[in-house]
Formats: C-alpha cells, sequence, structure tokens
C-alpha cells in the first residue's frame, strides 16, 4: 500500500515554498517594506502577514481549500 505525499516547506532566499512532490503550491516572501512582514501567495490567492508562522498557515489554508473547490470552468 502507498503512502499519500504529503506537502512539506523547504526554506528558500529570502523566504519558504511549500511543495508537494515536484510542484511548488505556495511560497512565502519576506519583506522589506511596510505592509508586513511576511507576503504569502498561494492557489490564486495572496496576502500580507507580520508573522512566519500566520502566513505559512494561510497558504496551508489556501492550499487545502483550493483543492475541495470545483473548477468551474474544466470538462
Amino acid at each position: 500500500m502507498k503512502k499519500k505525499a504529503k506537502p512539506f516547506w523547504e526554506r528558500a532566499y529570502k523566504g519558504h515554498a511549500y511543495w508537494l512532490g515536484k510542484r511548488k503550491l505556495g511560497r512565502v516572501t519576506l519583506l522589506s517594506d511596510d505592509r508586513g512582514k511576511y507576503y504569502w501567495e498561494a492557489a490564486g490567492r495572496a496576502g500580507y502577514s507580520d508573522e512566519l508562522d500566520k502566513a505559512k498557515a494561510a497558504v496551508e489554508l489556501a492550499v487545502s481549500a483550493a483543492d475541495k473547490q470545483l473548477d468551474l470552468f474544466r470538462q
């Protein structure tokens, strides 16, 4: 019986990336401006956060929600 692959975080230059195998699901980038410390983006969503843990949680939530939501344009 094969185990289902789980996404994982990998540290990158000035940020972190969220991977599932060789597919990048999202990322968190350290910023140098005043909008927030971290910029995150995943599954067509993006935002800012003051804490790395909250930015990572936002990426995981966006990926999880996108996985459960039906694609309107797929036939």
